[in-house]
């Protein structure tokens, strides 16, 4: 966290807070279909935004930004949600 002033201390004083996550590490997240809520597994993969699924409950089908939500709380089906760079 750091506080900083101007030089002749008439300036507002602005602040600002850094948090770090662990490395690499968003958050959790849930994957469930967007139509029907049905939690959706996806086993160990490593999937990216714009990877496709599918609905094993609707049979619906998207990208993996649809189906997963950050929001608290979170529910099954819960997964690690990563930030790595492409090889």
């Amino acid at each position: 966290m750091s506080i900083d002033r101007g030089f002749d201390d008439s300036d507002p004083i602005r602040h600002e807070e850094r948090r770090r996550a662990p490395a690499g590490r968003l958050g959790l997240g849930t994957l469930a279909c967007p139509h029907c809520d049905a939690p959706v597994a996806i086993g160990e993969a490593s999937l990216s935004p714009a990877d496709r699924i599918g609905c094993p409950y609707c049979l619906h089908g998207g990208a993996v930004r649809e189906f997963l939500s950050l929001d608290p709380p979170v529910r099954p089906t819960r997964v690690a949600v990563r930030v790595s760079l492409r090889r």
